[in-house]
């Protein structure tokens, strides 16, 4: 079915942290390239991380780099993106996003073919 299950999204004050997970089932994690992306009211879609497929390499925009971390375990078939020092700006529906084959990531999303249905983070004091 090659599925993407994304969690862990909620309320939580500026300044605070969040990890957020995205469990994949139906194909062979370390085959693919995953990406994380965001959608608030009002904006386009954005790419906030990527890791390769033998999790060696991520990329990340300038507005949550040092701030957002991505991390995968392929035997447990789950990545995390870990979120520190949060902003009311990040506040948006998170969503973990496949390509299929060995490479490296890529932050624009109209090449992600495999998405997860996503998880909101709200950022408020």
């Amino acid at each position: 079915q090659l599925q993407l299950v994304e969690s862990g999204g909620g309320l939580v004050q500026p300044g605070k942290s969040l990890r957020l997970s995205c469990a994949t089932s139906g194909f062979t994690l370390d085959y693919y390239v995953i990406g994380w992306f965001r959608q608030a009211p009002g904006l386009e879609r954005e790419g906030v991380g990527c890791i390769s497929s033998d999790g060696r390499s991520t990329n990340y925009p300038d507005s949550v780099k040092g701030r957002f971390t991505i991390s995968r375990d392929n035997a447990k078939n789950t990545v995390y993106l870990q979120m520190n020092s949060l902003k009311p700006e990040d506040t948006a529906v998170y969503y973990c996003a496949a390509i299929g084959g060995r490479g490296r990531c890529y932050l624009g999303y109209a090449r992600y073919e495999y998405w997860g249905q996503g998880t909101q983070v709200t950022v408020s004091s």
